[in-house]
């Protein structure tokens, strides 16, 4: 039976200045956003959640990644937090922290 494997981002919350303070950042649709679940962990079944708070530029590159809350899993810990610097935002606008939680599953 082949296994699924799922990772898939959510974004949770912002912390914006002033004048931004009622939008969010959302990711660049013309951007890949190439998300590869750790193949250790594959062979592991490893899965969970894991929480990223995220420095956004105000052009939308991810500046600094930080684990908040971890998944349980060192391999899954790092590849969400290093997968999402190569991805890009849409920022609403300056310098920004965006919490991010990434969800690893297996189906």
């Amino acid at each position: 039976m082949k296994r699924l494997a799922i990772a898939a981002l959510s974004l949770l919350s912002a912390s914006l200045p002033a004048f931004a303070a009622d939008k969010m950042a959302t990711l660049d649709p013309k951007v890949p956003c190439v998300i590869e679940y750790p193949k250790a962990s594959l062979m592991n079944e490893e899965k969970g959640t894991v929480v990223l708070s995220l420095k956004l530029s105000a052009d939308g590159k991810v500046q600094e990644s930080k684990v908040s809350k971890s998944s349980g899993f060192k391999n899954l810990d790092k590849a969400a937090s290093t997968s999402i610097t190569k991805c890009k935002f849409q920022a609403p606008g300056g310098e920004q922290w965006q919490t991010l939680e990434y969800v690893w599953k297996l189906e």
